[in-house]
């Protein structure tokens, strides 16, 4: 390690994120991609981007038209939606925006990993609630922090969904904190806590475009909240760059969220190819977390997860293995197409047997 970091550079963990590797005939389910090409109306919108030759310019700061394609699809107000690059990005600046160094967080123990990550960044102090044995939320231990909460619903890695009065229950008790709701995966599970924006202004949703829109490779996430909030992400914003979002990403997320129908079918798409292949595992002796997830979050019988996974790596497919106390001996899988998700199986059965 150089001599010449800082200590924040010295202090922090960096995010491990899931194998990206460079094989065509890879069958990659360890990142929770969307298995389904976007749009046909975000590529052509991204082309008449192309075409207007105006890539010289920088895109617009406050990405007007995009902000009101989100806000007209959740029913909100332009002035109640911030865009950013990726949702990770904006979980970074809300991190900055609502939570105090010196005062403690609150996040689930077996969560997202870049909580700790942001904290340890910024020097945010965190208390990392652990899970009910089921994996789902003691909704009580998050009553009542002294600096803020934070949470994805539904849960990643385990795939499970808290129901909005729980939620609203967290919300209640946290009056003089933000409560962060992390709902990358909200569009394949229930009712998103962006209902719950009017009635309490300490409650910032957060969502991306990378899962159920099909857009990971353009990286555009996004918050919702009253507007106080989001002017606080917006100083935050225009402190680090003022060009989060550029002109491509802009057009293809416009066009993306202006298409319901096409995002409707792929994702109940996604949805009937989850429970089929939950099906197959349970068949197959698999302990099976209740999903309400693009993926699957599974433990294998009478094997090891880590050397299941190391085998299914040879025969060229992804899944993703987290060396974690508590869930080491777990699977997280990510939905593929009907064909990949039968692959799958089939070398599931074999390496079984």
């Amino acid at each position: 390690m150089s001599r010449f970091l800082s200590t924040v550079a010295k202090r922090t963990e960096p995010y491990v994120p899931g194998e990206q590797l460079n094989q065509p005939d890879i069958i990659k389910l360890n990142t929770n991609e969307n298995p389904y090409p976007p749009s046909p109306k975000v590529l052509a919108a991204i082309q008449k981007a192309l075409d207007d030759n105006s890539l010289q310019r920088y895109p617009s700061p406050t990405a007007d038209p995009l902000r009101h394609a989100i806000a007209d699809t959740y029913g909100l107000t332009k002035e109640q939606v911030f865009v950013g690059n990726g949702s990770d990005e904006v979980l970074a600046f809300s991190f900055m925006a609502f939570f105090e160094p010196g005062k403690t967080i609150k996040f689930p123990e077996i969560s997202y990993s870049f909580y700790p990550v942001y904290s340890k960044i910024f020097n945010i102090p965190f208390e990392k609630v652990p899970l009910n044995e089921d994996f789902t939320l003691p909704m009580e231990n998050f009553f009542q922090s002294d600096g803020g909460v934070i949470l994805p619903n539904p849960n990643a890695p385990t795939s499970i969904y808290a129901d909005l009065d729980v939620i609203e229950g967290i919300l209640q008790q946290n009056r003089d904190q933000v409560v962060v709701i992390d709902e990358a995966y909200i569009d394949f599970a229930g009712p998103s806590a962006i209902k719950l924006i009017d009635r309490y202004d300490n409650l910032l949703v957060i969502q991306t475009t990378s899962k159920s829109r099909a857009l990971a490779g353009l990286r555009v996430g996004f918050a919702l909240g009253q507007p106080e909030l989001i002017e606080g992400l917006t100083r935050i914003k225009d402190s680090f760059n003022s060009y989060t979002v550029d002109r491509l990403a802009m057009a293809g997320a416009t066009a993306a969220f202006q298409d319901h129908a096409y995002f409707s079918e792929s994702t109940k798409k996604i949805i009937r190819t989850r429970e089929r292949c939950v099906q197959s595992l349970i068949e197959m002796g698999f302990d099976v977390v209740p999903s309400d997830a693009n993926f699957l979050f599974a433990k294998p019988a009478n094997l090891d997860a880590l050397v299941l996974y190391e085998q299914l790596k040879e025969r060229g497919i992804l899944v993703r293995h987290f060396d974690q106390e508590g869930i080491n001996n777990y699977l997280r899988i990510t939905i593929g197409t009907d064909e990949q998700m039968e692959v799958l199986v089939e070398a599931l059965k074999q390496l079984i047997k």
